[in-house]
């Protein structure tokens, strides 16, 4: 039965965060339909099913709130003063995170340590407790101008990985560009765990667990027990070897594309006797315990999950019923009798983040002032580690993604369950924590993918298609400060990626608290991406930002200068408009960019050698004042595929191809070095933090905008 949009159920829907409306992209006024409502709100467990249920619903709900003394969640800035607003006969006291004693709330409290607190009010009717977020008010941004490369670590081989790139290469590739071209970083793909088995999403977007990195990226070389093996183990573990130099020969001649089921088996099988083959030293095992007892349930869980699923599958909801609940009996038994396989994954955990701590630190060594850039999906798998553990925190029935727009006309469907905003609220966004603070642990920066989600993510009832969504909002001050907190206790800063539709004021927002933003040459045009009134000039790209000229969701910029995208998509039937129209646009969108350049003097009038072009755009983004500048690999060796074609999961190998030149033969790392366009390219920036860094007194722009900044406002 579908029920009617009475003022009971959009009341209902608001009060829960939930949009009764929306703005397209267009700017146009949509109406949620009824019935995406009344979906959205069973996944809160509401239900409004009826008129009177919803009535009911609301009732319970505003009496709920109006009982309480405190919110469930309070959230304050560090140099905010705690006031509060309580009857005659309560009582208040703030519970410090460090454990020291409590302090009462008899005035306004002013100057509160960061951290998360617990505020407890008593009065002689009830008790409670409230979770307490001090903040920072701000990020600190980093220091100086610099750039980096910008890789999925998997397409980024050597002669010695194992079919696919790995920790090793990546603290090779970091120290490389640091030493010889002064670069201050190297951002990642996101290195999440992915679901194990065959037939798996490859997306690194869609993992298995933002808690925890995969293990499929070690280098099972540099684990220290590999120098002690012998006899059986030993030559098992050659075997193994020897079977993964034939696959990466194989990558690496453009014979075969990255195979990860492959390479988990090698990898696994090769660890596993090195599990079991070899002892820890006493320092071995005191740090390997305190690892287990820093990561704590989460690690057991996510360790569980892993046992489970070499037995059961990876997709937990098709397990024995006693089993998809992680707290049950039945999984307790089941982790006593894989207790083996349970202490294997516990120490695959361990020797990863032992690899990704020593990748850090050869960056840092390296000269490099923030190192590595790791990467956030905006969510995870509904059938991995994190959507079992942490089920009571996850919308069921629901999953994120995009409303149509002109890019999609269709709209998005990311396939990954929301957080459910009470629940997390309720929990103290803690499970939040735990992924950013694993992410920001081995970082010098967390890039925040879909940074928006902050504030609102479009949730689509399962089984509609995404039109038939709406938007869901969070508490963007808590998960704000939440962010703002982790990365201050990591002493890293954070890039958001707000790239698509971003509402009015979120930008200004994220500014202020110190998030960088990310600005992409394909969409940075006068008067936005949709007025295309020609491209934006380099003075006028925002400063607090990351700035490149693509990214792995668009094609190489080779690729787009010769045209070749438009072309890749006709092949495989992806247009949506005549190929001419398609073509013709492409054209004009890419000779409006070369007559910038032209204009700013960087490449010659006529000249449309893409290699000239190339070099012509990154030096274009020499010129912008961003403070970060993002070399994306495959650009620097001319690669014309790309890593993710949007829209398709068969036609086309995403995710799976090695970063190769521009005839299609890949380029292993050892190559990188003294390749004629990466050397051309990498030259250009060499020498930025000294002549490129608008900070820097002695540049002449810094006197420009200092005697500009000094005049009165006209």
């Amino acid at each position: 039965m579908s029920p009617p949009a009475e003022e009971a159920l959009l009341r209902l829907a608001r009060a829960r965060g939930i949009a009764t409306s929306y703005t397209t992209d267009r700017g146009a006024r949509a109406d949620v339909p009824p019935d995406t409502l009344v979906a959205v709100l069973a996944a809160f467990d509401i239900d409004a099913t009826t008129s009177r249920a919803a009535a009911e619903a609301l009732v319970t709900l505003e009496q709920r709130r109006s009982a309480r003394l405190l919110p469930p969640f309070m959230t304050l800035g560090a140099s905010d003063t705690l006031r509060l607003d309580l009857p005659d006969d309560a009582r208040a006291r703030v519970e410090w995170e460090d454990g020291t004693e409590s302090t009462p709330v008899t005035a306004p409290l002013a100057g509160l340590p960061p951290g998360l607190h617990t505020l407890h009010v008593r009065s002689t009717r009830t008790a409670e407790r409230t979770p307490l977020l001090v903040a920072p008010e701000r990020l600190t941004l980093p220091r100086g101008r610099h750039w980096g490369f910008l890789v999925q670590l998997y397409a980024t081989l050597s002669r010695r990985s194992w079919g696919m790139g790995d920790l090793t290469d990546l603290a090779d590739l970091a120290e490389w560009s640091a030493r010889e071209h002064g670069a201050g970083f190297v951002q990642l793909g996101p290195l999440h765990a992915a679901e194990p088995g065959p037939g798996t999403d490859p997306s690194p977007y869609r993992p298995g667990s933002r808690r925890f990195p995969d293990p499929l990226h070690l280098r099972v070389e540099a684990v220290p027990e590999y120098a002690y093996l012998s006899g059986e183990a030993r030559d098992l573990v050659d075997s193994c070897a020897a079977r993964a130099r034939r696959l990466n020969e194989a990558v690496l001649s453009g014979s075969s594309l990255i195979d990860r089921e492959t390479v988990r088996d090698l990898k696994f099988g090769a660890l596993r006797r090195l599990h079991t083959g070899v002892p820890l030293t006493p320092a071995r095992a005191a740090a390997f315990a305190a690892f287990v007892g820093r990561e704590g349930r989460d690690l057991t869980d996510f360790a569980t999950w892993c046992a489970l699923a070499e037995v059961h599958g990876g997709a937990w909801r098709s397990w024995p019923a006693a089993l998809r609940d992680p707290r049950s009996a039945a999984v307790e038994r089941a982790r006593t009798e894989l207790a083996d396989a349970v202490a294997f994954h516990r120490w695959l955990a361990w020797i990863t983040d032992e690899q990704l701590a020593g990748a850090q630190r050869r960056a840092s060594s390296a000269g490099m002032p923030i190192g590595l850039v790791h990467d956030l999906a905006v969510g995870v798998s509904p059938d991995g580690a994190d959507a079992w553990a942490h089920q009571d925190f996850l919308a069921a029935g629901t999953s994120v993604g995009a409303p149509p727009d002109d890019f999609n006309p269709r709209g998005q469907d990311w396939g990954q369950p929301p957080w459910r905003p009470d629940a997390l609220e309720a929990a103290g966004y803690r499970p939040l924590a735990g992924a950013l603070r694993a992410g920001l642990r081995h970082a010098g920066a967390l890039r925040v993918d879909h940074v928006m989600g902050l504030f609102r993510l479009w949730w689509i009832p399962e089984g509609r298609p995404p039109a038939e969504g709406t938007y869901v909002r969070y508490d963007a001050d808590a998960l704000l400060g939440t962010l703002a907190l982790e990365a201050h206790r990591a002493g890293a800063a954070v890039i958001g990626e707000d790239l698509g539709t971003v509402e009015p004021g979120v930008q200004e927002q994220l500014a202020r608290r110190g998030v960088l933003g990310t600005s992409v040459q394909r969409f940075e045009y006068v008067g936005g991406s949709e007025g295309r009134a020609g491209p934006l000039p380099a003075q006028q790209w925002r400063t607090d930002c990351l700035a490149t000229l693509t990214t792995h969701d668009l094609p190489t910029t080779t690729a787009w200068l010769t045209g070749e995208h438009v072309e890749l998509r006709s092949r495989l039937g992806l247009l949506t408009r005549p190929e001419a129209e398609e073509k013709a646009d492409a054209v004009a969108e890419r000779d409006g960019w070369l007559a910038e350049l032209v204009r700013c003097g960087l490449l010659d009038e006529g000249d449309h050698d893409p290699d000239a072009a190339l070099s012509a755009l990154h030096r274009f983004l020499l010129l912008t004042p961003s403070r970060l500048l993002g070399v994306w690999l495959p650009d620097a060796v001319g690669d014309r595929r790309p890593q993710n074609l949007p829209g398709t999961s068969t036609v086309h190998p995403n995710w799976r191809l090695p970063t190769a030149d521009g005839a299609g033969r890949p380029v292993p790392l050892e190559e990188l070095a003294e390749h004629p366009l990466v050397r051309r390219i990498t030259r250009l920036f060499t020498t930025l933090p000294r002549a490129c860094d608008r900070e820097h007194p002695e540049h002449p722009e810094h006197h420009e905008r200092e005697e500009r900044d000094a005049r009165p406002a006209s």
